[in-house]
């Protein structure tokens, strides 16, 4: 079975940081991407981050672009999203996803699995 558990959400304030955890179990991690989305109350899934191929690949969305930083552990199958200078617009619940291969995918319809989500709230 195929698991992605997120974890490290909170409150912040603006200004502050956050680093979320992506837990990934049941599939091979080197053979997937796994990314970062979120989703603010009333608005669609955005794409944050997304790493691949044991770090070889990155996406970052122009909008966290040198704020936020992605990594990896593969020997603990863990994905890492360091999120500095947070912003209270930046209030969602973040979630992490896998897909197959070394692909970014701005639809979050594309990605096979997902996680739970872990609420990250900024305020101002």
């Amino acid at each position: 079975e195929v698991q992605l558990v997120e974890s490290g959400g909170g409150s912040v304030q603006a200004g502050g940081s956050l680093r979320l955890s992506c837990a990934v179990s049941g599939l091979t991690f080197d053979d997937y991407t796994i990314g970062w989305f979120r989703q603010a109350p009333g608005k669609g899934r955005e794409g944050v981050s997304g790493i691949s191929r044991s770090g070889g690949g990155l996406y970052y969305a122009e909008f966290v672009k040198g704020r936020f930083t992605i990594s990896s552990d593969n020997a603990k199958n863990t994905v890492y999203l360091q999120m500095n200078s947070l912003k209270p617009e930046e209030t969602a619940i973040y979630y992490c996803a896998a897909v197959s291969g070394e692909h970014w995918y701005t639809g979050a319809n594309l990605w096979d699995y997902w996680g739970q989500g872990t609420q990250v709230t900024v305020s101002s």
